[in-house]
């Protein structure tokens, strides 16, 4: 496969740029790159949830296409749904540069980019043009940085992107903006969820009916993600994201200078965070809704993993930068060997199979 080669060959190119560099060059090119269709998924790995049809349970996370440049391409590339965003209503610069860094001991990466994206008139225009295309795109929305009302940005994304949105995304949990992840507290997300809800049931009419999944942190404490998922219940969300980036600090981090830097920690080292907070959240849902895994995602195994762990789709971002693109379709590979093998006889029966015994388990260090 011609990508593949020039994923191969491109790769350490990449690695000597500038991370955000070398992230903006790439977008660019997926841009430009005549990829082929992707041919037919194997039925094995269809998933209906969120009232929704992906061909594959594999998304690619918010953060890699914040402005809606590139999803068709991401799309060829055998991702089964795409998340652009984070959208804010106005465009902002974000944090200053550096703000980008990368763990290579440890397949990690931390940012601080605080939101930078072109703003949501933009981010429409280009969603509003592919319309017609097909594919799954979700929206991940959050407030701009100066905004007094919060939850009021909230609002207007969901008036300006319900046409267009496969599912909405309300991010509450980027380390990056500072007073953010106060949203995830109980009284201000009952007050979030409240007017985001009404704001998708006032525009269904026009819009259809449009999922709204809560993006919440690994590094919630276990009585506070009891009151999260008890408000999102209260508010009948159609599932939750699990989980951003955590600004914690794994003990078994070898890049201790750089991982000194502020900002969110992703990749490889947050796996086992974020996938026993997973697994809390699956407990605690008991089915109300469905959970998406996201957090260090980096093989097959390790996808099978959150699955196991109570996720019925599965996002990943930061492994691409040191697996590549050809991550895609070995993990769909590998999903599918594991259905194959007979140890489950399909994903959704592998959901939160080993949730409870997880939830028995030491905290990771």
């Amino acid at each position: 496969m011609l990508i593949g080669l020039i994923d191969r060959l491109s790769r350490p190119f990449m690695r000597a740029l500038d991370p955000e560099d070398a992230h903006t060059l790439a977008t660019k090119a997926l841009r430009l790159l005549p990829l082929p269709a992707p041919g037919p998924e194997a039925p094995e790995l269809g998933v209906r949830t969120f009232g929704l049809n992906f061909p594959n349970p594999l998304g690619l996370a918010a953060g890699f296409d914040k402005n809606a440049l590139a999803p068709d391409a991401m799309l060829r590339l055998g991702f089964g749904f795409v998340e652009v965003g984070t959208v804010t209503p106005r465009a902002q610069k974000g944090n200053p540069r550096p703000r980008v860094f990368r763990l290579e001991t440890d397949e990690g990466v931390i940012n601080r980019l605080g939101f930078n994206n072109e703003g949501s008139a933009a981010v429409l225009a280009r969603l509003a043009g592919r319309a017609d295309a097909g594919g799954l795109i979700g929206v991940n929305i959050g407030a701009n940085r100066d905004t007094a009302d919060r939850a009021e940005d909230y609002v207007r994304l969901i008036d300006t992107f319900a046409p267009v949105a496969s599912y909405f995304t309300v991010n509450v949990s980027s380390p990056n903006t500072p007073g953010l992840r106060d949203l995830q507290q109980a009284s201000a997300l009952d007050d979030l969820l409240g007017r985001v809800i009404e704001a998708r049931e006032r525009v269904r009419l026009n819009a259809g009916p449009t999922p709204v999944l809560l993006k919440i942190a690994p590094d919630l404490t276990l009585p506070d993600l009891d009151d999260v998922v008890g408000v999102a219940r209260k508010h009948r969300v159609d599932g939750m994201i699990v989980g951003n980036t955590t600004i914690s600090r794994p003990g078994s981090l070898r890049e201790r200078d750089k991982a000194k830097e502020a900002g969110g920690l992703s990749g490889k080292p947050l796996f086992k965070l974020s996938t026993r907070i997973l697994a809390e959240t699956y407990v605690r849902a008991e089915g109300a809704f469905p959970l998406i895994g996201a957090g260090g995602i980096d093989s097959g195994a390790a996808a099978i993993a959150k699955i196991k762990a109570g996720a019925t789709l599965i996002q990943l971002y930061s492994a691409l930068v040191y697996r590549g693109i050809g991550l895609v379709p070995e993990i769909k590979r590998d999903l599918l060997a594991a259905i194959k093998r007979g140890q489950h006889q399909s994903l959704a029966a592998m959901v939160g199979s080993d949730a409870a015994d997880m939830t028995a388990e030491s905290w990771p260090s």
